[in-house]
């Protein structure tokens, strides 16, 4: 982030634009909503400026500027075309510690006007820090149409509520719950609509449930690392949280996605460093739930597919707190995708087998006949370490050396590298390339369509 997004009250503050015409208007047009104090100053006006003028506090001076005429201003908005002139003006600005915005020119400017969406109080600004104005308008025509006009009034309604709601909901978190259920309400916000007036048997049983507020837990699969897979419940989840337990397979990334107020717990799990254990977590959401927080549970891939879901469930059961569980895409699916690389095929492989190559007791205890059938996939998560066993037991126990594999590291991300190669060789192929976790591991004749599927660059 480059420039740091703030809200100005000019209300009655003294604004400075130099410049009359079309460029200067289209300022000026945004200003006069929040009432400020507008002196122009311009060698020439263009006529619905000077229409403006006479129905709002805007002073026009017809002259030719000079360093006088900044006489304290809150603001400057430089809209001219005379690249000199901006140039000055920026200067003078600067060293008189006054914001200033030079029109079209942002090197030169404290401060940008980014593309803005009015609803009364609620205002809405896109800014791209001046280098693609367009995009910005473009990005704001599509949020125009997901905020409606009746959202002015819900904010005005939420405004005169919030004095009293603040007196009879004391915990910050509570009110937090009561606010989401005021703002999700469609009674609320069609009444609002309709110019009806609220019950206020509404409003007083949304703040018995908020200071009733109880814990929940969220079990969500923040998928295989690219954050455009995130479901849309689990974006609305991750800005809903208090807290977030997330695990180390969780990407950056997605992590940015979670509410920025939101309280974060590392909770990874790498081979022989666990920084909590499984019983520690469950520990954590039992306790923050029980406090009455909203806890994300935040997960690699899917909860329920080598990601002890179901062990944290049974733990928030037995202690009777409520929680969902969203889904995630889970690495097999996402990683297979992105490398071309089709789990199924009707010509090569009927069935996959999803695999763990953890290690246990020293060993990987699979049932190898049954993994060398033909027409079968198989997909081995964190087995990187284990490949040199895994590829042993496969040979071993009939599978063809020549069987095609494909290890994926860091899949679905920008980061993507995949190895290809044979059974019989496919370690040295690794090792050459020095490919890390996370890993996955493709077996099976699908793994040949990737030179034909092969999309993501």
């Amino acid at each position: 982030m480059e420039n740091f997004p703030i809200f100005l009250n000019l209300k009655k503050k003294s604004v400075l634009v130099i410049g009359g015409g079309d460029i200067a208007l289209r300022k000026v047009k945004l200003l006069i909503k929040v009432k400020p104090e507008i002196k122009i100053i311009a060698k020439q006006f263009c006529e619905e400026l000077e229409c403006l003028a006479k129905s709002n506090s805007i002073k026009l001076i017809k002259k030719s500027f000079v360093e006088a005429d900044i006489v304290n201003p809150m603001i400057i908005i430089a809209a001219t075309n005379n690249i000199k002139l901006n140039k000055t003006l920026s200067l003078l600005a600067k060293k008189k510690n006054i914001l200033i915005n030079v029109v079209d020119q942002p090197s030169l400017c404290t401060f940008t006007m980014g593309s803005i969406i009015e609803r009364d109080s609620l205002v809405i600004a896109i800014s791209s820090a001046g280098k693609a104005p367009v995009l910005a308008r473009k990005i704001r025509e599509k949020i125009e149409i997901l905020v409606p006009q009746g959202y002015s009034k819900l904010v005005e309604y939420a405004g005169n509520l919030r004095a009293m709601i603040k007196e009879k909901i004391k915990l910050v978190s509570k009110r937090r719950f009561f606010w989401e259920q005021f703002f999700e309400s469609e009674i609320i916000y069609n009444s609002l609509l309709k110019q009806e007036k609220l019950d206020n048997k509404l409003i007083n049983n949304l703040i018995k449930e908020s200071n009733l507020m109880l814990g929940e837990v969220y079990l969500v699969g923040a998928g295989p690392g690219e954050r455009d897979l995130l479901t849309l419940r689990a974006l609305q989840l991750m800005q809903k949280c208090d807290l977030c337990i997330y695990d180390n397979l969780v990407s950056s990334e997605v992590l940015e996605l979670v509410r920025r107020d939101a309280d974060l717990i590392y909770a990874g799990k790498k081979l022989d460093q666990h920084t909590l254990s499984q019983q520690e977590i469950n520990k954590l959401l039992i306790k923050y739930a029980k406090k009455g927080k909203k806890v994300l549970r935040l997960k690699g891939g899917d909860p329920f597919i080598f990601g002890r879901g179901g062990e944290e469930i049974e733990c928030l059961m037995k202690e009777k707190i409520n929680f969902q569980v969203v889904p995630g895409i889970t690495a097999a699916n996402g990683i297979s995708a992105y490398a071309g690389i089709p789990l199924t095929h009707r010509d090569f492989a009927q069935s996959c087998l999803f695999l763990t190559g953890h290690f246990k007791e020293g060993k990987i205890d699979f049932n190898w006949p049954m993994l060398v059938s033909e027409n079968q996939t198989l997909v081995i998560y964190m087995g990187l370490l284990s490949l040199a066993d895994l590829t042993f037991n496969l040979i071993k126990n009939g599978m063809k050396k020549d069987t095609p594999v494909a290890v994926i590291e860091s899949g679905t991300t920008s980061k993507q590298k995949v190895i290809i190669g044979k059974l019989s060789h496919i370690r040295s192929k690794v090792s050459r390339a020095n490919i890390k976790s996370p890993a996955l591991i493709i077996i099976g004749e699908v793994v040949n369509l990737r030179q034909k599927l092969n999309w993501f660059k």
